[in-house]
């Protein structure tokens, strides 16, 4: 129960961290980013990747992974990067933002897919979406959008993660493809995660507080 129940919680912890912060510095949420990727990057590799590439031909999982950074690009296009924590509305922005609400259901629904049974990718979804959804509610509560599309926004985004959990553990028909969904998903998280730690430092300048934190992303992935 907790593959369909962690995702929801992460968006709701992150609209509770919005709630705190509202217009204060960003410092704290940059630090958590920084976590968050090197988290979900190294539960992917220890996790995620070795069952991939143990059921398919190593090429063509090589070629799906592409595809999965190739299809991340394209919904960045629309998104503005919002799924690794560039969110772009303008503060008297009247018009609901579509092309963000189908891209980051898109990508939530994608992420979805490789949580099972007995999988520890839940936790690394569930790290993931709390930083993300912190910085979408702070701009959804800074745009004119009313409080109905708010919480209409901020629902569905929530809940497209446990559909793709559920469509993955039950739907037979893609039985036979889920391997090569996973292997397109882990090109979405390499492409993410990867953008959140090259950015993680201004001005490519070290700075000892996101090391420690990316140090520990993958510190705690591995013991999980």
């Amino acid at each position: 129960m907790n593959d369909y129940l962690l995702p929801i919680y992460a968006v709701g912890i992150g609209v509770i961290l919005a709630g705190v912060t509202q217009n204060k510095a960003s410092w704290n949420i940059k630090l958590l980013l920084s976590f968050s990727g090197s988290f979900l990057l190294a539960l992917t590799l220890f996790e995620l990747l070795p069952e991939v590439y143990h059921h398919l031909e190593a090429k063509r999982t090589g070629l799906y992974i592409m595809s999965g950074i190739l299809l991340q690009i394209i919904l960045e296009l629309f998104s503005k990067g919002a799924e690794h924590g560039h969110v772009h509305i303008h503060k008297n922005e009247t018009h609901f933002p579509w092309l963000l609400f189908i891209s980051l259901c898109i990508h939530s629904f994608l992420e979805g897919f490789p949580i099972h049974e007995h999988n520890d990718m839940v936790y690394g979804v569930l790290i993931h979406k709390i930083p993300i959804a912190t910085l979408i509610t702070l701009f959804l509560f800074h745009s004119k959008f009313n409080k109905l599309q708010i919480a209409v926004f901020l629902l569905v985004f929530a809940v497209m993660t446990p559909l793709g959990t559920l469509i993955s553990n039950t739907a037979t028909a893609i039985t036979d493809y889920i391997h090569i969904i996973n292997a397109v998903v882990i090109g979405i998280f390499f492409h993410i995660a990867t953008t959140i730690l090259f950015e993680s430092s201004d001005g490519h300048k070290f700075n000892l507080s996101k090391f420690i934190a990316i140090i520990l992303g993958v510190a705690i992935a591995y013991m999980v």
